[in-house]
């Protein structure tokens, strides 16, 4: 099984690509679904984030005020930086368990759905594929007022708080443009997992596995002996 990175920007279509490979049989792991059930009450990351941030950024329930604790970090970089110091470790053990699980059952591949991929850079040295959905900036700025119901001003604000689409796209190994129709980008996607299907990149880092399994078992039974003589 190998690992494959999708990302993209806000309203660029991320979310309907992701939603196409599940549709396909891929597994995703959407790390925004992660986030936040590693932040649900009673957890460690929960139990950190109300020491640092405080109680006002709790619901009347007791769960996180995901808006609020958003307001909060948005503006200032310490805060910022303490909350995902909190969150992304936990973030990735979680990730780790799912990449186990279907590594078990044999999937040749997994999308790891990740909004700020190339902006952390923890994961990317561990996929073999990196895609990113793309579209271009006056289409991305009119998804983006229609669907979240914002002026033209505030729209802009949003996109420019992250990093460029054009700059994602060439960092990504496989682009999916999503300007046009939706049975464009069905196309796309489809071609995308024939050709990830096709790949033979799951066979090396199965053989790695195998001898990395061997190497161990042969060190254990190494040590069993030497204990038991």
């Amino acid at each position: 099984m190998f690992l494959v990175g999708l990302t993209g920007g806000i309203a660029s279509g991320k979310s309907t690509v992701s939603s196409m490979l599940r549709e396909l049989g891929c597994p995703i792991i959407d790390a925004d679904v992660v986030a936040r059930k590693v932040v649900e009450q009673n957890t460690p990351a929960y139990h950190r984030i109300v020491y640092h941030f405080g109680s006002e950024v709790l619901l009347e329930n007791g769960e996180i005020d995901r808006q609020k604790l958003g307001q909060l970090i948005f503006s200032n970089a310490e805060k910022r930086k303490l909350l995902n110091s909190i969150t992304h470790p936990e973030i990735h053990k979680a990730m780790l368990k799912q990449i186990l699980f279907y590594f078990l059952r044999g999937y040749r591949y997994v999308v790891l759905d990740v909004a700020l991929l190339f902006e952390t850079r923890r994961l990317t040295q561990f996929l073999n594929h990196t895609v990113v959905v793309y579209c271009d900036p006056a289409t991305q700025l009119l998804r983006l007022m229609q669907r979240d119901g914002l002026t033209q001003e505030q729209a802009e604000q949003r996109v420019a708080a992250q990093m460029p689409l054009n700059e994602k796209r060439g960092l990504a190994n496989h682009v999916i443009e999503n300007s046009g129709s939706r049975e464009d980008t069905h196309r796309q996607v489809l071609k995308l997992h024939t050709k990830l299907e096709d790949s033979m990149d799951f066979l090396l880092v199965r053989v790695i596995a195998i001898a990395a399994s061997a190497s161990l078992g042969g060190i254990l039974l190494y040590a069993a002996k030497m204990l038991l003589s």
